[in-house]
């Protein structure tokens, strides 16, 4: 199951991440995404628990709740939209 995590804490990685996740069930994997330019964390990332299960009792758990300092907002993740190229 893939989740989506928004409102992290700026220096939060990804190995923390996966540390908050790993309490409710295996982790495929924890990814923070970080801008392309500066490296730096755009704020939300994204979770593959093992079992939809496992991922429901995380999102249950987590969402609403305070993680370094920020309220977390966790949910199923939706697939991305297709966006056409931007032609400069």
């Amino acid at each position: 199951m893939n989740i989506y995590v928004g409102n992290l804490s700026y220096q939060m990685g990804d190995s923390e991440l996966e540390e908050v996740f790993a309490k409710f069930g295996a982790v495929k994997s924890a990814k923070v995404i970080t801008d392309r330019e500066t490296g730096r964390s755009k704020g939300f990332g994204f979770i593959e628990m093992e079992t939809a299960d496992a991922g429901n009792d995380a999102i249950e758990a987590l969402n609403g709740n305070e993680c370094g300092g920020r309220t977390l907002r966790v949910n199923e993740a939706r697939p991305r939209e297709e966006r056409p190229r931007r032609q400069y």
